[in-house]
């Protein structure tokens, strides 16, 4: 398992960088968050289902907007144009392959309006002390999968999510710190190779 190693220094890293003790943070508190910020720009380490680890930089505009670009050995680059994510892998022969951004739990955090209170959206909401976490979904269609989100507070930052795909596979992302209200060129994310009728709503 060669990438022991690493996943432990991430997940020390993170528990290193949270307080000694926290209270729980409210879901309004944590909506309040996410919607004070509209663009976020930052450092991302990626645990995919199968233990492998990915690296890169992420660029959020809020709303249904996200990059992510992955760093060599990687060559993939996924985006989000506030409708559809691409993924694109330049060691691939397949191409540019779309889907619905709004049947992803990512659209959750990337909605123009985040409500944790909104009924049936929220399905775990915890502390152990140091951080919180929340489970969420859409409402209407829960089958679409989940997101938790883990927070820290003092003051509050959104620190990793866990995407819990309709397949049954999780991917994790911890974040680095996040620098919020930078300017973003809207050119970031145009998804490369799309074309009308990739997507299948």
């Amino acid at each position: 398992m060669k990438w022991t190693t690493p996943l432990m220094a991430a997940a020390l890293g993170l528990c290193l960088a949270l307080p000694a003790a926290a209270e729980k943070l409210s879901l309004k508190e944590l909506s309040r968050y996410l919607n004070s910020f509209e663009t976020a720009s930052g450092q991302f380490t990626q645990i995919n289902d199968d233990g492998t680890i990915s690296q890169g930089t992420i660029l959020i505009k809020r709303p249904g907007k996200v990059r992510f670009e992955y760093q060599p050995p990687e060559d993939i680059l996924v985006v989000s144009n506030g409708d559809t994510v691409g993924i694109i892998d330049g060691k691939s022969s397949e191409g540019t392959q779309a889907y619905p951004l709004n049947k992803t739990p990512l659209s959750i955090i990337l909605a123009r309006n985040v409500d944790f209170t909104r009924a049936r959206m929220v399905t775990g909401h915890g502390s152990d002390g140091k951080s919180t976490t929340v489970r969420a979904q859409d409402p209407d269609n829960p089958d679409y999968g989940s997101i938790d989100l883990v927070f820290t507070g003092s003051p509050t930052q959104l620190r990793q999510w866990v995407i819990n795909d309709s397949g049954g596979s999780r991917t994790t992302v911890i974040l680095g710190a996040l620098d919020t209200g930078v300017r973003l060129k809207n050119e970031s994310f145009v998804i490369p190779g799309l074309k009308p009728g990739m997507v299948d709503r």
